[in-house]
């Protein structure tokens, strides 16, 4: 995944670490550590998020069914997300928003494991688990990849041109074949 100031790419490995390399110098710059088993998904933050030095921030999810928040600079873990009963595959900062008030951006993250559910979780609520999808049992067999997609709103109104609000759906992708998207 290449992110931060387009000049690093980070990787997740089997030897449970999250290592970010500097493409202009070619070597690794930090090494992250504390996911017991591999690491399966990792994903750059950007200055868009709610949290506070986002850009400086992974979010990684392993085989030991956590998903992780981590500070780049410091070295250290932010967050430790638990609720996955099986291995996670997919993690992701989501845009949603929910009761009008904007909870993504951030602020709440996604992840997807091979348990068949989808888990956000409220990043800024200490740790809690807002809400989960559960996959299909018989059609989906484990939720593999995910991806927000954002698609501009119709205006409702011709005097309003500046109204460029988004709505999002999510896609998931499934162990057995069906992509889904969840709205």
């Amino acid at each position: 995944m290449i992110g931060g100031n387009g000049y690093a790419v980070c990787s997740g490995s089997f030897d449970t670490t999250i290592r970010v390399w500097d493409i202009a110098a070619t070597k690794q710059s930090v090494i992250l550590t504390g996911h017991q088993y591999a690491v399966n998904t990792v994903k750059y933050g950007s200055n868009e998020s709610g949290i506070s030095g986002n850009a400086n921030t992974i979010l990684s999810g392993s085989n030991d069914c956590s998903v992780r928040l981590w500070d780049i600079r410091s070295g250290q873990q932010i967050q430790v997300f638990k609720g996955h009963t099986n291995e996670v595959n997919t993690a992701e900062y989501s845009p949603f928003v929910v009761n009008n008030n904007k909870v993504g951006g951030g602020n709440v993250i996604c992840s997807g494991s091979w348990d068949n559910t989808i888990r956000f979780w409220g990043v800024r609520s200490n740790k809690k688990e807002l809400y989960v999808i559960e996959g299909d049992d018989k059609e989906d067999g484990g939720i593999l990849c995910l991806k927000f997609l954002g698609f501009k709103k119709k205006e409702k109104n011709n005097e309003n041109k500046k109204n460029s609000d988004y709505s999002f759906n999510l896609c998931y992708g499934s162990a057995k074949g069906p992509i889904r998207v969840w709205e």
